[in-house]
């Protein structure tokens, strides 16, 4: 029967009810730094590796300036975030730009919450004080009255990256399951309560 197509098998499908992670969406612009095995740091944005020469909104002069600390504190590997603040995007009433990490498991200002994360078993760590970390507004099981609710406090409270910042863009929901991140903005894609 060597003339029958490849067998593909139909995909797992992921249980919608599980566990979310629910972190504020900063509006800036996506950025990562990159600390290889040897040691060296290099900084990109969405789409390409940047220099300080070659710049995205000094995203790259300033990993240059704080190498030593994001190679000792973030360690090898891939580490993406939001590079926010004045002069980027909302601006968030800030005179300085500032760099958060997307990784809320890895990563905890909160002493309490520097275990194990139950979701991977890896341990949470500090993180280098140079950096921030998204904003967790919800930790939980799915269920789309959560995400309503969470909008509409946003909405209502404001930024938690920017405290008295009353402008913020929305949400990055983080469902563990199916390891695939959704967005919802305040501002347009569908939410009851989105600003015109």
């Amino acid at each position: 029967m060597s003339d029958l197509p490849e067998f593909e098998s139909f995909q797992s499908i992921a249980r919608l009810s599980r566990g979310v992670v629910v972190t504020e969406k900063i509006d800036g612009t996506n950025a990562q730094i990159c600390v290889l095995d040897e040691g060296a740091v290099l900084a990109g944005s969405r789409t390409r590796w940047i220099t300080p020469t070659d710049d995205n909104f000094g995203f790259a002069r300033w990993v240059a300036e704080h190498e030593d600390e994001l190679r000792s504190g973030l360690g090898p590997g891939r580490h993406f975030g939001e590079w926010w603040g004045a002069g980027i995007q909302r601006r968030y009433g800030l005179t300085e730009k500032r760099f958060s990490l997307f990784n809320v498991a890895r990563w905890s200002d909160d002493p309490a919450d520097r275990g194990i994360d139950p979701a991977t078993g890896d341990p949470r760590a500090p993180r280098p004080s140079c950096c921030g970390i998204v904003p967790v507004l919800y930790r939980g099981p799915f269920e789309t009255s959560n995400i309503e609710t969470i909008l509409a406090q946003l909405k209502a409270e404001g930024s938690h990256a920017a405290p008295g910042f009353m402008n913020p863009e929305g949400i990055v929901v983080w469902h563990e399951a199916a390891r695939v991140l959704f967005k919802k903005t305040l501002d347009g894609d569908g939410h009851k309560g989105a600003r015109k």
